[in-house]
């Protein structure tokens, strides 16, 4: 199986509209298998649906990659402000990455909206936490921009975003091919060196004291270590939850499919059985009709045979 077909199928899939997923899904899965094998169409069927705040990322990714461009941009600007412990540069770039998520936020619903589908207030909390994480973390925002985001992301104050099962086809990170004209009015990109020119214009403003970052206590770490062991068990055990409702899930649809069938025969046999019903109960009347009558029939010919008995019994007690 080629993976780079693999990757062009997930490209095409999640640009589509969300409601149009599935069925796309099926019918490229059934193409796949017709112009590539099994394999391919497997891993196809395989690809997760995406959760709302996904699509309205990926929709971003394919129609207005420039904004994404300006967050990765200003994302490493504030890393590198970060390791420099350069606070009003940091200070600075915090505020200005406040003011272009306020305009990507807005970027984003009118794309959704062209896309036939509005922006909840829960899910632009989301996409505004997913679009915040891509400035945190390098791997974030090359997930963000790959077009084919599966969930929302969060950096939970943390320099590291969890990236797992966050990407369709994750070991390709190649940005979607869309046309120039996807760029939308009112949206410009931003200048690549308009960042790192704020950046190094605010350096010589202030620097936070020291030279390099204080190493951690032991004991943060060890505290940290925990933390994280017990997120990963946590994590691990809401997994396989999930699979095992899953599966129940699965369960009780075959079992209502399968009883569904048998109510579906069992309501033909009944109507058939009441058609029989029916004509039983047609001849059983014609059967009595015509038994009353040779009844009557049979009680007529016995009169006429006792009238004709008596007859003979007078003609042979008569004398000549």
């Amino acid at each position: 199986m080629g993976e780079q077909e693999l990757v062009e199928i997930a490209s095409a899939l999640y640009r589509l509209p969300l409601e149009g997923f599935v069925a796309a899904r099926t019918a490229a899965a059934k193409t796949a298998a017709a112009d590539s094998g099994r394999d391919l169409a497997e891993a196809v069927r395989a690809l997760p649906k995406p959760s709302a705040a996904a699509w309205a990322v990926n929709m971003l990714a394919v129609h207005r990659p420039e904004s994404l461009r300006e967050l990765a941009e200003l994302g490493t600007a504030m890393r590198s402000a970060q390791e420099d412990l350069d606070a009003g540069a940091l200070r600075t770039l915090s505020q200005e990455r406040r003011q272009l998520l306020n305009r990507v936020m807005g970027t984003v619903r009118e794309v959704a909206e062209q896309q036939g589908r509005k922006v909840s207030a829960a899910v632009a909390s989301e996409v505004e936490s997913t679009l915040r994480a891509a400035t945190v973390d390098e791997g974030a925002a090359g997930a963000v921009r790959s077009g084919r985001l599966l969930r929302v992301l969060s950096a939970d104050g943390v320099d590291r975003v969890d990236l797992r099962d966050a990407m369709a086809v994750p070991g390709a990170t190649a940005l979607p091919a869309g046309p120039p004209s996807d760029a939308g009015p009112g949206v410009e990109a931003a200048p690549p060196d308009r960042i790192s020119a704020t950046r190094s214009a605010e350096k010589p403003r202030l620097k936070a004291v020291g030279t390099k970052r204080p190493a951690p206590t032991p004991s943060s770490v060890e505290r940290a270590a925990s933390r994280l062991a017990e997120a990963e068990e946590a994590a691990r055990s809401a997994a396989e939850e999930a699979r095992d409702r899953a599966a129940e899930f699965e369960e009780a649809v075959q079992a209502m499919t399968r009883l569904g069938e048998e109510a579906r025969s069992l309501r033909e046999r009944l109507t058939k059985v009441d058609e029989e019903f029916e004509l039983a109960r047609k001849q059983r009347a014609s059967a009595a009709a015509r038994m009353q009558l040779a009844a009557r029939a049979a009680e007529k010919e016995q009169r006429a045979e006792v009238l004709a008995r008596e007859r003979v019994l007078r003609l042979r007690n008569t004398p000549d």
